[in-house]
């Protein structure tokens, strides 16, 4: 078995990772994810947006991004959204999407983050510490599909209270059809 390198991503990744979504997810699908991946390449957001690639023999084979949200209530709160998640199906069931997922957490957590959000399979993600119960305050951006999707990580005390919270996010996630 050969074992996947993580690395930032940068804009010269941008095809290999739309290549990546392209292979993976199903046609009219597809099209809509590899455009979200990379543009969140190039968007300037503050905090950063963070990428990560997974690479066997120099091969893109897999690839994350966590970009961050904000909160109507709270101007010294930081949270980030992981979105979107892929490798490629030859290298499924191996542990990369693991090792994307908790790579990305562990640089968002020493930003400082308060709170990581996904919208995913509860089964998948809940091996990462991501809970409905965690997301309960927050409110999406965007009405959802499939609201039991909704989770959350609360990475450092202070990151969760009983405020409800409304919240927005980066300009390549806002499109309905991607909630």
């Amino acid at each position: 078995m050969m074992f996947a390198s993580i690395r930032l991503a940068t804009n010269l990744d941008r095809e290999d990772i739309r290549g990546v979504y392209l292979r993976a997810f199903p046609e009219g699908e597809n099209q809509l994810v590899a455009t979200l991946a990379a543009n969140l390449l190039s968007e300037e957001t503050d905090p950063e947006t963070i990428a990560l690639v997974a690479e066997i023999s120099g091969d893109v084979v897999g690839h994350i991004a966590f970009s961050p949200v904000m909160a109507d209530t709270n101007n010294n709160w930081l949270g980030y959204i992981l979105a979107p998640l892929c490798v490629i199906p030859e290298h499924h069931k191996v542990g990369i999407g693991s090792e994307l997922v908790e790579s990305g957490i562990e640089l968002i957590s020493k930003k400082m983050a308060d709170v990581v959000f996904v919208y995913g399979d509860p089964k998948y993600y809940g091996k990462f510490g991501f809970s409905a119960e965690a997301a309960t305050q927050f409110m999406p951006p965007y009405e959802l599909k499939y609201p039991f999707g909704w989770q959350a990580r609360v990475l450092h005390e202070g990151g969760s209270d009983d405020q409800a919270r409304k919240l927005s996010c980066v300009l390549s996630l806002r499109d309905p059809a991607l909630w």
